[in-house]
């Protein structure tokens, strides 16, 4: 199991309407998420940031992320958040959100 902690901006003006989209979150992107061995995934806010953590349980993550990214339903859902983040400067080039490193794990 691989565990991945990312980061983005979110605008103030963009909090209300990110929330209410992440209230209900539609069930093709759920199901895509889990079919891409996607576990115990959260997003959480502190201020106008977002931080997510994920859990990978799959053997090839860059066949799944590919697989997410390729999904019809993924995209639409995509196309409404997107424009309400601000990417990090500091995040690796071709990223959407920075990827945290990991300092400390207690199992």
């Amino acid at each position: 199991m691989k565990r991945i902690a990312s980061v983005i901006g979110l605008p103030a003006e963009s909090i209300e309407e990110y929330e209410r989209l992440h209230a209900a979150v539609w069930p093709g992107v759920l199901a895509r998420l889990t079919a891409s061995n996607v576990t115990n995934y959260s997003i959480y806010r502190h201020g106008e940031l977002l931080i997510s953590y994920m859990e990978y349980v799959g053997d090839d993550l860059e066949a799944d992320m590919a697989a997410i990214a390729a999904d019809p339903t993924t995209q639409e859902w995509w196309a409404l958040c997107e424009p309400l983040q601000r990417p990090l400067p500091d995040r690796a080039e071709g990223d959407w959100w920075k990827v945290l490193p990991e300092v400390f794990h207690l199992d």
